[in-house]
């Protein structure tokens, strides 16, 4: 009995391995593109606030 549950404890390792590579592998969920490109452009308007104004000197 003693030598089952020592095969016993590879084959449960075993098995809680594959479920969480399982888990670990599922695809994820689309944020979706509309709500990224929206950020994006946020993002690239306030960049061009900061800068925009500004010209750098050409050193001539």
């Amino acid at each position: 009995m003693a030598a089952l549950a020592w095969l016993g404890i590879p084959v449960v390792a075993g098995v809680i391995a594959v479920l969480w590579a399982a888990w670990a592998a599922r695809p994820r969920r689309a944020t979706g593109d509309g709500a990224s490109l929206a950020e994006h452009e946020r993002f690239l308007a306030a960049m061009e606030r900061s800068t925009g104004s500004h010209r750098v000197p050409d050193g001539h």
